[in-house]
């Protein structure tokens, strides 16, 4: 096999990596804090892109594959920012006072180099020989295409550049107008059903509505039957079942976190068993194509660019010398300590459960990043099935209430096992949307796979230092000496509290039984409809639309139903190619807008120390600036798409 592209252009350069190292900076600081402050973080893929291009721009010889390059690293760093749903819990028990730079570091680091490993034999499967939609992906490529494109001059490429501009200030400006507190962009409400209460909740957000465009109308089904079933049904029979006097958000709120999550997790878990089972077959044949790439190479084979990925070699022998650094941090652990009796048994059995977990991990991930995009994949959810099954092993080997002493040491070991697995999970949850964008734009993928290995190093230089400013200047609710702008850090305050339930034998293992059996219900209804050719609900992105808030999920239906409704008018367009690849650009932008923005307005509030650094009014305008809000976001939303059309047809 021959070489596709005629001569080697600029890809892999050291001002592009230097630039996505600059980027990190930025975004990984940002999402760290964001991450703490309302456990949430944003994608950084586009905005990385956006950022490339005009920079970039400035230079000779500047090319699209740097361009994806930039964007890899940056993007790899700034998803790997979400291991503070985790690590802060060290803090939350006591085991840490601060965040030690080597420990965290090194945590971070060898969870992500494993999350890129890990990945590359699924790259043929879940990326090359799949027709998951990678939403986010297929974006940051739109944008880095039409980028190169308005240099050439094509009168397509001016145009979609146009419709990505328009598009990416109309959804900041909204965005900005939103932080005037002029009007609003979130509003939620509870009310009683019989004996039983509920809620309803949702945001006025153009990058979730964009979201919601690309994943199509299956996924925003999906998201919306799970929605039903959570808020619906669950949320008004538990809370019959478990009344709790007093304001009645903070019952259906306790209810919802504390038993409808975890019936999601465990739907959640049956999903990502039975996406194993289902991709089993071409994750397999995606290793023996690495392998006959491998020996193929041995050969003297030329290989096609676009196939070149790292050598399957290289890919186990990298990944068995990360396990060298994660010995010594659970040495770190041990030492001195409870657990110093079975400090063998106790490293060898999370080495293996590392390799396990996090080849499984990394499987599901990647096809929940290629079914919903990077930025809404549940990384929070696999993170507490990760805590319980490290807390079951250990459970295994010193049954329940070994002591005090010894139960505390076993908490600080589930979470940094849990640590490591959960940079697998999003590192794994990135990469593969990294490289559909590489495949789209013609990347090398063993380039791009190093890129994203030096993303990795970068974020993991950057987090340390970020979380103790944090924690020493805010600290964490719960936490001793916390000051009055306490982070809630709560992911990490939930997988902590998840790790001593396990332990101490308190875990919600009815919510999360009942979750599996949901979903093995789902499962089977799934795949009726596909023998039928029906619209299909895959089970994940129920188990999305139950776990994550409502206010995520009710923008992202829309935003599906919308994307339906334009797609059946491009089709009948006389050309429907086009005027499809116009409203992927239209959603594109209402992503790059508000995620640009985001970024920010991030700084702004580090800066200012204030939560609403641009408010313009104060409270007491709540149901005007709602109305407001909601009037303004459906007339630009109609106004984007109408001008899409027309300069579609």
């Amino acid at each position: 096999m021959t070489s596709t592209r005629p001569a080697p252009i600029a890809e892999l350069t050291l001002r592009g990596v230097l630039l996505g190292g600059l980027i990190t900076l930025l975004f990984t600081a940002a999402n760290v804090y964001l991450g703490l402050k309302v456990g949430l973080t944003f994608a950084t893929s586009i905005p990385a892109a956006v950022i490339s291009m005009a920079v970039l721009r400035l230079f000779k010889g500047a090319t699209i594959l740097e361009n994806n390059i930039v964007q890899t690293v940056a993007s790899a760093a700034g998803t790997l920012a979400a291991i503070i749903f985790v690590l802060p819990g060290l803090v939350m028990i006591g085991w840490w006072q601060g965040f030690p730079y080597v420990q965290t570091a090194m945590i971070t680091a060898t969870g992500g180099i494993l999350g890129v490993m890990f990945s590359v034999p699924l790259r043929r499967a879940l990326v090359v020989d799949t027709d998951l939609p990678y939403p986010e992906g297929v974006a940051a490529a739109e944008v880095l295409q039409i980028g190169a494109g308005s240099r050439e001059g094509a009168a397509e490429a001016r145009t979609g550049l146009f419709v990505l501009i328009w598009n990416s200030i109309a959804s900041a400006g909204f965005a900005i107008f939103t932080q005037t507190k002029i009007i609003t962009d979130t509003a939620a409400t509870t009310f009683r059903v019989g004996a039983g209460a509920t809620g309803i909740a949702g945001s006025l957000s153009f990058v979730l509505l964009g979201v919601g465009h690309l994943v199509g109308i299956s996924v925003g089904a999906a998201m919306g039957l799970g929605l039903v079933i959570g808020w619906f049904v669950l949320v008004p029979l538990l809370t019959a079942a478990h009344p709790i006097p007093g304001d009645m958000a903070a019952w259906v709120n306790t209810i919802w976190k504390g038993d409808v999550r975890f019936f999601g997790a465990g739907l959640i878990g049956i999903s990502a068993i039975w996406t194993l089972v289902k991709i089993a077959g071409p994750v397999i044949g995606g290793v023996r194509s690495a392998l006959a790439a491998s020996a193929a190479r041995g050969k003297g084979e030329t290989l096609a660019l676009e196939e070149q990925d790292l050598p399957i070699a290289w890919v186990a022998g990298v990944a068995l010398l990360t396990l060298l650094p994660i010995a010594w941090l659970l040495w770190d652990v041990i030492a001195g300590g409870a657990l110093v009796g079975s400090a063998a048994l106790l490293i060898a059995g999370a080495l293996v459960f590392v390799l396990v977990a996090g080849l499984m991990i990394a499987a599901v991930c990647g096809y929940m990043a290629g079914l919903i995009g990077a930025s809404n994949s549940p990384v929070s959810g696999i993170g507490i099935l990760a805590v319980i099954g490290s807390s079951l092993m250990l459970v295994g080997l010193f049954g329940q209430h070994p002591g005090a002493d010894t139960t505390r040491a076993l908490i600080a070991y589930a979470l940094i096992v849990t640590g490591i697995v959960f940079g697998v999970a999003t590192i794994s949850n990135d990469n593969l949307q990294d490289l559909k964008t590489g495949q789209l734009v013609g990347a090398t993928p063993w380039k791009q796979q190093v890129a994203l290995v030096i993303g990795v190093v970068f974020g993991s230089l950057i987090i340390p230092p970020v979380l103790n400013v944090l924690n020493s200047g805010m600290g964490f609710v719960g936490v001793p000496g916390a000051g009055p702008n306490a982070l809630a850090a709560p992911q990490a305050g939930l997988i902590s509290a998840l790790a001593k339930g396990v332990l101490s034998g308190d875990a919600n293992w009815r919510m999360l039984g009942y979750g599996a059996l949901a979903g093995v219900v789902l499962i089977a209804l799934d795949e009726a409809l596909g023998r039928l050719k029906l619209l299909r609900l895959p089970p994940l992105g129920v188990a999305l639309g139950i776990y994550l808030p409502m206010s995520v999920i009710l923008p992202t239906v829309l935003g599906s139903v919308i994307g339906w409704f334009y797609d059946r008018w491009a089709r009948t367009t006389a050309n429907p190619e086009v005027a499809e690849r116009m409203g992927t650009l239209t959603a594109t932008g209402l992503i790059v807008g508000e995620s640009l923005w985001g970024v920010l307005f991030a700084l702004i509030v580090w800066a200012s120390g204030s939560d609403a650094p641009l408010a313009l009014i104060g409270k007491g305008h709540e149901t005007a600036a709602l109305i407001g809000g909601t009037v303004l976001f459906l007339g630009i939303a109609a106004v984007l798409y109408r001008r899409t059309i027309t300069v579609s047809r």
